[in-house]
C-alpha cells in the first residue's frame, strides 16, 4: 500500500529530522546552519546515487526546532521512563535523537495522532537497528505518550 504524498514527505522529514539531530549532537552545528545545510543539500536530494525523498520542509524545521527548543523538557521525560539504572547518556546516540523526535511530536505535536507518532518513530529506528531496540521505541513512546495525551 503506498503512503499519499504528505504521509511519505513527514516520513522523510521524520527521518531528516534524526538525522540533523544526530548531526547537530556529534558536530556542535547551530540550529539555523544545520536547517539551511538540510534544506540546500539533503531533503529531496540525490545524495552518492540515493535520491532522497521530498520532506515537508515546516514539519522538518518545527521537529528540529521544537527538539532543540524543549530538550531539558523531553530528556527528563525520557529518563522517567528508562530502566532504573539507566540514564540518556548511555542510550545510543541515534536511538537519542529518535527518541527525542519522537518525543516532541507526542508533547507539542496535538495535530499529529498518538499512534501516528509512536509508529512513525518505530519505522525510523527500524531504518537504523534490530526490532529489539524498535521495540524499545514503541515501549518508551507509548509511555510518554500516555502521560502527554491521556
Amino acid at each position: 500500500m503506498n503512503k499519499p504524498a504528505r504521509s511519505r514527505h513527514r516520513s522523510a522529514a521524520r527521518l531528516a529530522a534524526v538525522q540533523a539531530l544526530y548531526q547537530r549532537h556529534m558536530e556542535k552545528t547551530a540550529t539555523a546552519r544545520l536547517l539551511d545545510e538540510f534544506h540546500q543539500h539533503r531533503l529531496g536530494k540525490e545524495i552518492e546515487d540515493d535520491q532522497y525523498e521530498e520532506a515537508e520542509v515546516d514539519f522538518f524545521d518545527d521537529v528540529v526546532s521544537g527538539t532543540i527548543a524543549r530538550q531539558d523538557e523531553i530528556d527528563a521525560a525520557l529518563q522517567g521512563k528508562l530502566a532504573q539504572g539507566w540514564t540518556i547518556a548511555r542510550l545510543d546516540k541515534t536511538m537519542l535523537q529518535i527518541l527525542r523526535c519522537g518525543a516532541y511530536e507526542l508533547l507539542a505535536r496535538a495535530d499529529v495522532p498518538k499512534a501516528t507518532a509512536i509508529s512513525e518513530y518505530v519505522d525510523v529506528a527500524h531504518a537504523f537497528f534490530d526490532e529489539r531496540e524498535a521495540k524499545f521505541v514503541n515501549g518508551i513512546l507509548d509511555a510518554i505518550g500516555k502521560d502527554a495525551r491521556d
